[in-house]
Parts: C-alpha cells; structure tokens; sequence
C-alpha cells in the first residue's frame, strides 16, 4: 500500500530512481527499449528534482494521485529490469517486449503530466489546494492563475477533478465574456483549448465530453479572440461530428459554436473540407427547434462560399430549406435569408428553388407576414427570384402579391419598402394592376423626398412615373395636396436633398395626356416657378417640363412676370 502524503511517496521514487538508472546500464537484452527507458527516467529524475524544490507540492491534490501511479510504474520496471538481468532467465520474448512497451508507455504519460504540472506553475502558489472561485472585481492575474489550475486539473485528474474544473471553467466563462479571452490567452502556451477540444472525442466520458461541449461553445461565441483560437485549434470537425451522433442538448451547444465560427468567411470554407455540409442539413431536418435555428445559420454562413453552394444543392438542401418556410421562429429567417444568397448567385439556384415550389411558399408568407427581419429575407429572396423572366411574369400577373407589395410599402418599416420598391421596379405591370396599387403612391413621393441613397431615389421615381401612366392616377396624385406639397419642395432649388431630375420626371408625367385639371392643380401649387428657376439654370429636363405643364403661352406671362 503507498503512503497518502505526497512528500513520503516523493522520497520512496527519488530513492528508487538510482537504481533503476544503473540496471539500465547492465541489461544486455532488449538494448534499444532499456536505452528509451533510460531517456525518460533522466528526464523524470529532472522533473521530480524541480517538483521537490516547489515549496507546496506536497499539498496539491493532483500529486496525490499522481504520485502514487508513477511509483507503481517505476515498481513495475524494476521488477522488468531485474528480470531482463537474470542470467538463468528464459520467459517468452514477446511478452517480455510487450510488458516493456506498456510501462514505457505509461512512464511517456506520466512525464507529459508532471511537465505540464511544472508548465502551469501551480505549484510555486500557496492557495494551489483549494482554489476558490474568483470573484467579479477579480485581478487579472489572479484569473490566470485560476485558468491555469482548472486546465491543470482537466489535463491530468480523473473523472472528478475533470467534472470539477470543468463545472468551474463554465461559471468563470459565464460569468464575463472578458474571462474567454484570458482561457484563449493562456491557451498559447499550454494548447489548453486543444485540450478541450480532445475531449470532445468519442472515447470520452460523456459528462466530460458534455461539458467540454459547453465551454467550447461558450468560448466560440463570446469574442472574436476566443472563437479563432477554437477555430485554428480544429475545434470544427469534432463539432460538427458532435453535431451527427450528439444528445440534444449537446447539438444545440455544437450548433450554436459552429454558427459563430463559421460568421467569419475565413473559417466558412472548412466546413466542407469537414464534410460537415450534409451534417448541418441533416440537423435543419429533423434537429430540435434550437438545433435547427444554428443548423440553419451556419448554413446561412457557408452558402457564400461558391464551393459549398455546389455541395448544398447537391446534399438537398434546397428542399429542406424551403420546408423550414412557414414554421415560423429563427431557423425560418435563416432558412429564407440562405435562400436568398442561393437565389442571388445564378440562374441554376433561381430555377431550382422555383421547381422545389420555394416561390408559393415564399408567397404564402408574405399574405401573413412573419417578423419584420424574416419578412425582409424573404422579399429579397422573391426579388432575387425575380430576375429570372418567367418568375417576373408569374409575379406581375399576381394582383394580390402586387397589392401586399403595396401595403409593405405603405405600411412596412424603411427596409421593407426599399426591397418592395426595388421589386416593383423589377416587374411589368398592367393599367389594371398600376390602379390597384395606386393608393401608395403618397408613402412613394415621401420615399422620394427623404430616402438615400440615389439608386433608392431612382427606382421609387421609376415606380412613381410607372404609375402615373394611368390617368386615374394622375388625377389622384394631384388631389391628394400632401403628395403635391412634396413634389413642390421637392423642385425648390434650395431644397438639395434630392436630385432635381427626378420630381422633374414626375412633373413631365403628370402633365402628359389630356387631363387639364391636374396641370392646373400643378400650376396652382407653384410648380411652373420653381421649373422656371431650374430651367434658367440649365438643370436638364426643366425647360421640357415647363413647355408640357404650362403650354408658350402661360410660359411667356410667368417667365415675364418673375423676371420683373
């Protein structure tokens, strides 16, 4: 039975030592293994000369168990080696090699052990026995130091001091998202979330696994620091394994660390070098809803890598994605958002989202709108379908989506009417269809007044002058006296917050066709002055404008009155 102070069992292996060290120069059989035999016990005899010199070594609870087995393993190759000197001796090759092997084995772990107690520099502290949790007005150092004792006792405790630290990492890791900073830091010199991130391997325990999953996810979330050095450390390929073969609440903690590493392009790539593409699709179909919501973000993530768009269509996921549409909560605003990248990078992606019935789906949200930033997703997906031709007719001959797109506009926030703008602008529209949606033309001119930039301007000036090709709706526009109040301010030379050209087109296309009140209405609200001034500055289009609005005749009286 070996002593329990760590200080007696310290003496008993430093006694033994020497012999060892000298049988191993006897020995004539098995020469190369007794010569690595050697290499390592000079090495021990180093370590356990500088863990004796450490004034509280004999109080750290992780040499006392430690201790206790290196001493078994040096017993053991003692007995070996006074065997292996035993002139009379002729027991069976094989396993005497093999006995060998496994205590030089055991002896390379006990070393590793030793050298990274020594590394952390936990024993030279006087507190190394019982180290409490550090408070919130903690130093920095006394947080390193901290983090240094936790890895110390993840790295070489049994299954106990494992769970213990590992319970303690994930307190100081929640407590502040400072602290994952300092675990990334100190993990440059001891490859401490290396470590972490070997326990996510299979033959694990899986509470410590579990656990390991936690922190790591914690870590891949709270800053950008913390997240690269799980990145480059190769946390994503056992993640994304994690992801495959996990309990639930551990595909939830994987996925939510794979979403956050792969936001940075950087890091998007790996994920198919992984093969981890088909994990995140198999994880969005039938993954719990928080499971699904990081499965569908991190595709989100990757479907800007051209590469792993290709590998996406082929592994389905297109079908999958379009399934998610309508289940409402976050998996569905990145499902539409993925789609949208998808729809925006070709015609090939635009067909096949059509073919997999992405299009009705996508409709159908729209006549019950989700969340504003879903409801966003999914117009630019619809809009990103409209470039190709026969989805701009489908939608330009839909009365009722032309009329929500009309309702967003009047009704929406400032993003929402920009995308149904830039829409509207993308489709052909009948007489019938530009009267039914005429009654957003007042949310449009004050889009037009107050909206940037100038590619915004242009395409609401464009649905604008689309719509007033209707007569009914010139009518409309110049009766409604706050549209017309807009428009005049618009023309003022002095307002310059909007390019003159365009409340210049919307003039020229109230004026065009038969309607004589509406120009007069125009007239009355002072348009023809401000024209005027525009024209005798050269401001292209004003002078056409004016020749439309106020015939010669009427241009000839105002022209000479203002100049008196």
């Amino acid at each position: 039975m070996h002593p329990t102070n760590p200080s007696q069992t310290l003496d008993l292996i430093l006694n033994l030592l020497p012999l060892l060290l000298l049988n191993t120069l006897t020995i004539k059989s098995f020469l190369t293994r007794f010569q690595t035999l050697r290499s390592k016990l000079t090495h021990l005899n180093t370590s356990l000369s500088q863990i004796s010199s450490t004034p509280h070594f004999s109080s750290n609870p992780l040499l006392l168990e430690l201790l206790p087995n290196l001493l078994s393993t040096l017993q053991n190759i003692q007995t070996l080696s006074n065997l292996c000197n035993n002139p009379s001796f002729n027991g069976g090759k094989l396993l005497t090699q093999s006995n060998l092997d496994i205590a030089s084995s055991s002896l390379s772990l006990h070393l590793h052990d030793l050298d990274l107690l020594l590394k952390s520099g936990v024993l030279h502290q006087s507190n190394a026995i019982v180290l409490s949790q550090p408070g919130p007005n903690s130093s920095k150092e006394d947080l390193s130091f901290f983090i240094k004792d936790l890895f110390a006792r993840i790295q070489i405790g049994g299954i106990e001091f494992k769970k213990k630290a590992l319970d303690s990492l994930l307190v100081l890791l929640k407590e502040d998202d400072k602290n994952s900073v300092l675990v990334a830091e100190s993990s440059d010199n001891n490859n401490n979330i290396g470590y972490l991130i070997h326990l996510l391997d299979a033959n694990n325990h899986s509470l410590i696994r579990e656990l390991a999953v936690f922190a790591i996810s914690i870590l891949s979330i709270a800053s950008d620091f913390s997240r690269k050095a799980v990145f480059e450390e190769g946390g994503l390929g056992p993640l994304l394994r994690i992801l495959e073969s996990g309990s639930s609440v551990v595909k939830e903690k994987a996925g939510a660390a794979i979403e956050a590493i792969t936001e940075d392009p950087e890091n998007a790539w790996a994920v198919s070098a992984y093969g981890g593409v088909n994990a995140l699709i198999e994880a969005l179909r039938s993954g719990s809803p928080a499971t699904r919501k990081h499965a569908s973000g991190a595709l989100k993530n990757v479907a800007g890598v051209e590469e792993i768009r290709s590998t996406m269509v082929e592994e389905g996921a297109v079908s999958v994605l379009i399934d998610v549409l309508g289940t409402g909560g976050p998996a569905e605003g990145n499902a539409a958002h993925c789609l949208w990248i998808l729809a925006s990078a070709g015609e090939d992606f635009r067909v096949l989202i059509v073919k997999e019935g992405g299009l009705q789906r996508l409709l159908q949200l729209i006549q019950e709108p989700p969340n504003p930033e879903t409801l966003e997703h999914v117009l630019r997906t619809i809009y990103a379908l409209s470039d190709s031709l026969l989805t701009a007719r489908a939608l330009s001959s839909s009365l009722g989506f032309l009329s929500q797109l009309a309702e967003l506009i009047r009704q929406g926030n400032s993003i929402i009417q920009q995308i149904s703008v830039s829409l509207l602008c993308n489709l052909s529209l009948n007489e019938t269809s530009k009267r039914a949606i005429s009654g957003c033309m007042g949310s449009l001119i004050k889009m037009l007044e107050f909206s940037k930039p100038i590619e915004l301007q242009d395409h609401v000036a464009r649905v604008l002058v689309s719509l007033l090709l209707v007569r009914g709706n010139r009518r409309d526009f110049s009766r409604d006296e706050k549209s017309l109040s807009r428009l005049v301010h618009m023309l003022d030379p002095k307002n310059e917050g909007v390019c003159k050209k365009f409340p210049i087109l919307l003039v020229s296309a109230l004026a065009a066709g038969s309607g004589h009140g509406c120009r007069k209405r125009l007239v009355a609200a002072g348009v023809c002055q401000h024209l005027q001034m525009l024209a005798d500055m050269e401001v292209a289009g004003a002078k056409k404008a004016l020749q439309k609005l106020a015939g010669n005749r009427l241009k000839n009286i105002f022209g000479r009155t203002w100049r008196e």
